[in-house]
């Protein structure tokens, strides 16, 4: 009986791995990292090892390996090349490489896509982007040369760094970009740590059992000696695991579907309490649902973060923004009404012709426009935010530089109660709110308990709709890329083929997750450029 944790604590991971045991490989992952500290940079003697979880948290830069590849073939064989976001690794040649209608100059960054047949021979697709346009070609993998490694301006957890940034064979060495948390003394790493770790990977074997329902870890330090009988065996007898991002990728035809867990999520709320292994659920269809993300105000941290889904029957009331520079100001103003602020900070302007606020100053916000000042003895032209002063029997016009680093608070006169789809449509995002009238439909409403809620953007995210197959009165959308889960297909009929009603989930995100969905979003949004400090 292999155990690979303690007596106490097993993760649910024993078996009993006996002489003629027949076990189908599935796969294998990465289990944890040893990581080897750098105080200054990659190059420095590391001073100790220590051992983290893949959720140890924090966000992480890729540093790029100084050593290069010497064909195609060998960076298809060590580097993960697929069709998710991190599957597109970014290499450069030294030297020019001729194809038949293409020559990729010496240091061009060339984005590996995706591996498949080409003519009968096996290929990468590739693209490079010149003037904002991409040129796609194809590399044979016979194709030698030195390949390096391109710098990666992206910041990763360490669970996105062992399932696609750590090569096979080699290790990786990572910056800590941010660290999620505050430093406390059961963290391993040097307090306010900003040097490097080199990654080391221990890897578990993923397996199935001849006799098994579940999906079987073992740990790759295991002394064990096996014999390869794939050439000589009928595998079709053994379960087939599937991921969720498996089941999203099988065609709309295939649903509904019937399918069994073989290891189930972790979570007391419904419905992942419902989803233990061995249940058997129906799965309806697949699609994209839009989600607003909601983080909590609070001037502490850490914050809570939620996506609220377009179905909450909950009802909002407007709580006041803050606003930092004038700049914001002109971000947030809508035809649909005037804004309407309060000054927190006192403003002294270097020009004559712009106005100098003191706490307190109360103004509605106009328009942006551009205003002659005297600059050094010359005439200069800057972008202005032409305001209203709210005085105590009249209104002044004034004009605001628009690099004011100032504070605003607004002043809502509003006290109307809207639904989530309402604001979506009437105003801009972020916004900020309170639940004033709770979701009845949801036994327990997360949402009324939180004091104020900034609803940051709307976004985008896979999801598959599900149901219990023994008492399928209702249905569950589960995301596709945050929920652990597999399940294996059974050859069954779904009974019902029109899903029963389904159930609105507010689903609270940890913040390594918040992160992760904020920076998918906003990376093919550039944000306008910050106005200009004052002279």
């Amino acid at each position: 009986i292999f155990f690979s944790g303690s007596i106490y604590e097993m993760f649910g991971n024993e078996c009993c791995l006996s002489t003629g045991e027949v076990i189908k490989v599935i796969g294998f992952k990465i289990n944890k990292l040893i990581a080897s500290i750098c105080e200054n940079n990659e190059d420095s003697q590391f001073s100790a090892k220590v051992e983290l979880p893949l959720n140890f948290p924090g966000l992480y830069k890729v540093v790029a390996d100084k050593t290069p590849y010497i064909s195609i073939e060998e960076i298809t064989r060590k580097v993960s090349i697929g069709p998710t976001r991190f599957g597109h690794p970014c290499f450069y040649s030294p030297e020019d490489i001729k194809l038949a209608n293409l020559t990729i100059k010496q240091g061009e960054q060339i984005t590996f896509n995706s591996v498949e047949e080409v003519n009968g021979t096996m290929a990468v697709n590739c693209g490079v982007v010149r003037n904002s346009q991409t040129h796609s070609f194809t590399l044979p993998l016979s194709q030698e040369g030195k390949f390096y490694e391109c710098e990666d301006d992206q910041i990763y957890t360490l669970k996105e760094i062992a399932e696609w940034k750590i090569p096979k064979c080699r290790n990786r060495t990572v910056k800590l970009s941010n660290t999620l948390h505050m430093w406390d003394s059961s963290n391993p790493l040097p307090e306010n740590f900003g040097g490097c770790l080199i990654l080391t990977p221990v890897y578990e074997v993923q397996a199935v059992m001849k006799f098994r329902k579940d999906i079987v870890h073992i740990l790759s330090d295991l002394d064990v000696e096996v014999k390869d009988i794939t050439d000589c065996y009928d595998i079709s007898s053994f379960l087939q695991p599937l991921s969720l991002e498996d089941v999203f990728e099988r065609t709309s035809k295939e649903f509904p579907m019937v399918a069994e867990i073989m290891e189930g999520p972790l979570g007391s709320q419904k419905p992942y309490n419902l989803l233990h292994i061995g249940k058997e659920i129906f799965i309806y269809k697949k699609y994209q649902a839009t989600r607003v993300l909601a983080s909590e105000i609070r001037s502490d941290s850490p914050k809570r973060h939620f996506l609220i889904p377009m179905t909450y029957k909950g009802k909002f009331k407007r709580r006041p923004r803050e606003f930092p520079t004038a700049y914001d100001l002109e971000i947030a103003r809508t035809e649909r009404e005037q804004l309407h602020v309060v000054a927190t900070k006192a403003f002294d302007s270097p020009h004559t012709e712009l106005f100098s606020v003191s706490v307190g100053d109360q103004f509605l916000v106009q328009q942006r426009q551009t205003s002659e000042v005297l600059y050094e003895g010359r005439k200069k032209v800057i972008d202005v935010l032409a305001c209203e002063q709210i005085l105590s029997d009249a209104y002044k016009k004034v004009l605001l530089p628009m690099y004011m680093e100032g504070g605003f608070v607004e002043v809502i006169h509003d006290k109307k109660q809207y639904q989530l789809s309402e604001i979506c449509k009437e105003f801009r995002l972020p916004f900020n709110v309170k639940v004033s009238v709770r979701d009845l439909s949801i036994k327990e409403d997360v949402l009324a308990a939180v004091p104020g809620l900034q609803l940051e953007e709307e976004i985008t995210d896979s999801y598959l709709l599900i149901s219990s197959a023994s008492s399928p009165v209702e249905s569950w959308e589960i995301p596709v890329y945050r929920l652990n889960m597999s399940v294996h297909l059974l050859s069954k009929d779904v009974q019902t083929v029109v899903p029963p009603m389904t159930k609105t989930t507010v689903e609270e995100i940890s913040e390594e997750e918040y992160y992760m969905v904020r920076r998918y979003e906003n990376q093919t949004l550039h944000p306008p450029p910050r106005p200009p400090k004052k002279p």
